[in-house]
Formats: C-alpha cells, sequence, structure tokens
C-alpha cells in the first residue's frame, strides 16, 4: 500500500509539474513588425472578438499609457494632454490607484480612460481563472472605491505576454483586451532614449489606426509628447479613444 500511494503521489507531481510546464508554454509575446512611416505593422492573429492591436485604416491615432507608479512625469503627461485637449487610455495598477488617488481623479476628470492593467503585474498566461480574476478585480475594487464608478472595461496584459485561453477568460470577465501597434523603448527610467530620436522614432512609425504604448513614468515621453501631438495633428491625425477602436 505504501508502494503504490508512493507512486501515486509521484504521478501526481509529475501531472502538476507538466500541466505548469504546459501552461507556460502556450505563452505568446505581443509585438509588432514596423513598416516605416504611414505603413501599417505586421502583428500577430489575435481572435479580434476578445483583443484588438490596431484600429480602422484611416487617420486616427489612440494613446495609451501603462502605469505602474507616479514619479512625477505621469503628472507631467497629465498636463499635456489637458493642455493639447487631448485624452488618452491610462492601464494601471492597484499600488498606482492606492498611491495617487489625487492624479487617478485628475486624470479621470480630464477624459481619460481609466484601464485595468491587473493588480500586482503578473504574466496572465501563468495564472488560473481565479488567478485572473482575483488581479482584475483587486484594481476594479481599488478604484470603485476611490471613485465610486466601474473601471474602464478595457484591459492590457502585463509583458505583453498571454495564451488564448487567458484573453478568453479576461473577456468572460468583461474585458476587452488592448495590444498596440506602435511602441519604442521607452520603460527604463535609467536609459532614457534623447527626446529628439525618441521623437523620430515614434513619428517614423505612425500610421494609420495606431494604437500607441507609451510608459508615462518616461522622462523623455514627458518631453516630447506635446510636439508629438502637435505634428500629428498637423500632419492630419485625429486622437480617438478605446470605444471608437473596440467600435472599429
Amino acid at each position: 500500500m505504501k508502494t503504490i500511494k508512493k507512486l501515486l503521489s509521484i504521478s501526481l507531481c509529475a501531472l502538476l509539474l507538466f500541466s505548469g510546464t504546459a501552461r507556460a508554454a502556450e505563452r505568446k509575446n505581443w509585438y509588432f513588425s514596423s513598416k516605416g512611416q504611414n505603413e501599417r505593422p505586421g502583428l500577430p492573429p489575435v481572435d479580434e472578438t476578445v483583443a484588438k492591436g490596431i484600429g480602422k485604416d484611416e487617420k486616427v491615432l489612440y494613446l495609451t499609457f501603462d502605469a505602474g507608479y507616479e514619479n512625477g512625469n505621469v503628472a507631467k503627461i497629465a498636463d499635456v494632454l489637458a493642455e493639447n485637449d487631448v485624452t488618452g487610455a491610462f492601464f494601471v495598477l492597484q499600488h498606482f490607484v492606492k498611491a495617487e488617488p489625487e492624479l487617478v481623479l485628475r486624470l479621470k476628470a480630464n477624459g481619460n480612460l481609466i484601464c485595468n492593467h491587473t493588480s500586482t503585474h503578473p504574466p496572465i498566461n501563468t495564472l488560473t481563472k481565479d488567478e485572473i480574476a482575483l488581479e482584475l478585480n483587486g484594481v476594479a475594487e481599488e478604484y470603485k472605491t476611490l471613485t465610486g464608478e466601474t473601471m474602464a472595461p478595457f484591459f492590457r496584459p502585463p509583458e505583453g505576454a498571454y495564451d488564448d485561453a487567458s484573453l478568453q477568460t479576461v473577456a468572460e470577465s468583461g474585458y476587452k483586451t488592448v495590444f498596440w501597434s506602435l511602441a519604442y523603448a521607452d520603460w527604463d527610467n535609467d536609459k532614457q532614449p534623447a527626446p529628439d530620436a525618441a521623437l523620430q522614432k515614434l513619428e517614423s512609425r505612425v500610421h494609420n489606426g495606431a494604437v500607441i504604448l507609451l510608459h508615462p513614468t518616461s522622462a523623455t515621453n514627458a518631453a516630447i509628447l506635446g510636439q508629438f501631438i502637435t505634428d500629428m495633428k498637423e500632419a492630419g491625425y485625429r486622437f480617438g479613444t478605446l470605444e471608437e477602436l473596440w467600435d472599429a
């Protein structure tokens, strides 16, 4: 009997180990392949009933920001958006809502969407359905406690990591997943690119329907966003909302 129990225990451990490995192996990483200015990039195939990464082929841009904390630059970004009469979508963590209530309220009051980026920033393809629900609900409840309102029904996966099952779980929780079709290396605050070079890189990749991912903690983004918005308006682009993106 002891031998049988031991074998069963070993088998169960092996099954759990295999299941965990299989789950991790399903990870997909979102990316875009730039084809140059005014050319829509190559994007991974995705079920557009649950996720989108680009809008219609027309001169509209969507500004989105992934915000985990404030270092002075998020507030600057908020000021630039307000000064230029443009709004964006801020995908936030629970910590951001809890630590920066006044900034969250200011962003909201200016017409920006406050969206879900999970509570603690795990790659969602590694989580169970229940764990995904906890991650989504934690930040959403923090936001509702602050504002009395429901968080905007849009979600961005941390690290751009996902699999088909996790996206379906997110959709069943009432969220639409928003990826991106334009970004650049702006996330490392210790290795910020020069403003002129960053602006040139962004503008050289602009295309119709671009969903632009920026990190608002970036000092470079705070420095160039106003000029970027001005240049895009002069080039005939307008800035749309995620509700419009989803209806596209």
